[in-house]
């Protein structure tokens, strides 16, 4: 229990650093303080300008963080009197924090069926890391708050031998790894991750006869790119098995798009570029010049009659991740892979 309105302010945290809105982060930390009984029921909360001017953020912040709690009937309030604990009977939910090494919308896709599936069981903070290691270490490094899990997409631009010195500050027993698998890192931890050789391998397969009125096959896959080179392998162990003339593009902006190539692009920003070279060619995709589409996104099957996509089920890799922690299991698990097959081939 606090003694004073200060004391209580003292143990407020907010990141900046986090990517969870700050009226969010808030809320989270008096709900807390409600649950690990710090506030007791009909104790009075500062006023908006107390936490405004303490904590250094804007009246709008607080406004939505006390508007956001009455809502849940956490606090209510009295006029000309303030804001009060009003609930106090809540049970303790789990701390994760969540790492994405980037914004996009499949990333959007897990974070959402994520946080469904553990609905009311957690609050969840989410960090963007932009895909650099060392500013990963930082954050790591720099927390205050404890979390119960620590949720990790481990996709790195560069340093990758170096990820599991970094990774191993993490305790093993609150780790989860996310998306991809690191052997190098020691302990026994959940993971819900992609076989990135044998998924690409086994979704050109798939697609082997669509495939077959093509020439040359060429992946996209430029070298500052944080996925996988796993992928790379897969790709050659395909074409290398069935035969086909295959080549590596690490620069789209140098391609000279030619008839009779397949192309499988992996980053978003330069599925745009390849379209714009095919289109001002002037050649008919699905005909001409082929393309198959890392990640499936609601949109890819509306662009130009469809993008065949090879993908991993992102809704089910967030909703398996939750379960996991739900259920406090160290399982780790293969997240299946599919070839979406549209007039793109």
């Amino acid at each position: 229990m606090f003694k004073s309105v200060n004391e209580f302010l003292s143990t407020l945290e907010i990141s900046d650093f986090s990517a969870t809105p700050k009226y969010l982060q808030l809320a989270n930390t008096i709900t807390d303080a409600v649950r690990n009984n710090k506030l007791l029921k009909d104790d009075m909360l500062p006023s908006i300008n107390e936490m405004s001017t303490y904590l250094e953020i804007s009246r709008d912040t607080v406004e939505k963080a006390y508007r956001h709690l009455k809502k849940s009937e956490v606090i209510a309030s009295r006029p000309g009197k303030g804001y009060y604990v009003n609930k106090i009977d809540m049970e303790n939910k789990l701390k994760i924090a969540l790492f994405l090494n980037k914004l996009s919308a499949h990333k959007k896709i897990v974070y959402d069926s994520f946080s469904t599936e553990l609905n009311d069981f957690a609050n969840l903070d989410f960090f963007v890391y932009n895909s650099d290691l060392s500013y990963l270490n930082s954050l790591l490094s720099n927390m205050t708050k404890k979390y119960d899990y620590y949720v990790l997409f481990p996709h790195f631009k560069e340093g990758r031998d170096k990820a599991p010195d970094i990774i191993r500050k993490i305790p093993a027993e609150k780790l989860m790894l996310l998306g991809k698998f690191i052997e190098d890192v020691p302990g026994d931890f959940p993971a819900v991750y992609e076989n990135y050789a044998q998924d690409i391998y086994s979704a050109l397969e798939e697609a082997n006869a669509a495939l077959s009125k093509y020439k040359m096959i060429k992946l996209v896959f430029p070298d500052y790119s944080d996925f996988p080179k796993a992928i790379i392998k897969g790709f050659y162990k395909f074409c290398q098995q069935y035969a086909f003339e295959h080549e590596l593009v690490s620069n789209i902006d140098k391609e000279k798009v030619t008839k009779g190539t397949c192309y499988i692009n992996i980053i978003e920003d330069d599925l745009e570029k390849l379209l714009n070279k095919i289109i001002l060619k002037k050649l008919v995709i699905g005909r001409d010049v082929g393309i198959i589409s890392y990640n499936e996104t609601p949109l890819k099957k509306f662009i130009l009659n469809g993008i065949t996509t090879i993908s991993t089920d992102f809704a089910m890799m967030g909703k398996l991740a939750a379960e996991l922690i739900k259920n406090k299991s160290k399982e780790r698990v293969e997240v299946p892979f599919y070839l979406k097959l549209r007039p793109s081939v």
